[in-house]
């Protein structure tokens, strides 16, 4: 049998981050075919409690409870991973791919001699040896990257790649970590946390969203779907085209360049399909197309395509709902 899979749970200001979600439910998946564990590892400060939004989500969580762990310190927690990776050997550690992940999983890497591939959107198993799926020329072409033999490999997970559903409900197990971890002299503390503008509402949480892209034409005309949005009950989000223009702040944009969403609903309006934003949806429930020029690239990754102006449509839909 194989080693556990282990997967970090990532947290902020008291919350875990839904990137846990994700790495736990590809470590589920990956233990089912494996024959072995997967374990959620907790590092927090004593009391905080985290554990909480956890159980159901993950058969076992080791939990780590130290000093001054209210908050991510990369040092702190590269010593606590690095004796966990040598006593309990597993077969794959996921790591998300974030600020916390990027720091985290090249230094693992080095310091235990294990090969990482970083920011991937999945990983699959092909003869029992872990197989890294990337995106790569801006998210046009995936490629399938192939780990340095290894008794256990790292990967860091890209945010909104693997799809959640509801809460497996497993009968969560909690143990603690009693291995000596030796922590060294501290380099950096944390401060604060710096809101970058992020507006009222985070894309990357709605459930729904009514994007806009160039085919909206003129910045007058935003406040006519933003109308459908509120009536909606939806979140506005849109493509590059129309920051690039200062029409929107860059906290609404969809992309690469801007942020990964996974709606239950995305409705694409006057969006063309850059690869560069059909990077950012390919985890959305259900896209809707609507465009004018039937050729545009957004309708061969649309579920629903409507070639069409779009003000027609969005006319048509503020009637039917009444207003």
């Amino acid at each position: 049998m194989k080693g556990p899979i282990l997967a970090l749970a990532e947290h902020r200001k008291g919350e875990i981050r839904d990137i846990t979600y994700e790495i736990l439910a590809k470590a589920d998946q990956l233990s089912v075919k494996t024959g072995s564990d997967s374990i959620c590892i907790l590092i927090e400060a004593p009391g905080q409690g985290l554990q909480e939004g956890l159980k159901g989500w993950a058969k076992k969580i080791l939990l780590i409870e130290a000093k001054g762990l209210e908050v991510f310190n990369s040092e702190v927690y590269k010593a606590y991973l690095l004796e966990i990776t040598k006593a309990l050997k597993p077969f794959l550690v996921f790591l998300p791919h974030t600020p916390w992940g990027m720091d985290l999983a090249p230094a693992l890497s080095v310091k235990a001699g294990l090969p990482l591939v970083s920011d991937c959107v999945d990983i699959i198993l092909e003869d029992g040896n872990p197989k890294a799926i990337r995106q790569i020329y801006g998210g046009k072409l995936y490629s399938q990257v192939s780990f340095k033999p290894s008794s256990t490999y790292l990967a860091s997970i890209r945010p909104g790649s693997i799809q959640v559903e509801a809460n497996p409900g497993h009968d969560t197990v909690i143990q603690g970590f009693d291995t000596p971890v030796s922590i060294p002299p501290l380099g950096k503390t944390f401060e604060e946390f710096v809101e970058t503008g992020q507006g009222d509402v985070d894309i990357s949480q709605a459930p729904f969203l009514i994007s806009i892209g160039r085919g909206i034409g003129d910045q007058e005309r935003i406040e006519e779907v933003r109308e459908l949005t509120e009536k909606l009950g939806a979140v506005l989000s849109c493509s590059r085209p129309i920051v690039d223009k200062n029409w929107l702040p860059k906290y609404h944009q969809v992309g690469t360049s801007g942020k990964t969403v996974k709606p239950k609903v995305y409705l694409a309006l006057g969006i063309s399909g850059a690869f560069q934003h059909v990077a950012g949806i390919k985890g959305s429930g259900t896209i809707i197309a609507v465009n004018k020029d039937k050729k545009a690239p957004i309708f061969r990754v649309a579920h629903f395509g409507v070639a069409e102006d779009l003000f027609r449509i969005v006319s048509a839909l503020k009637e039917k709902i009444g207003g």
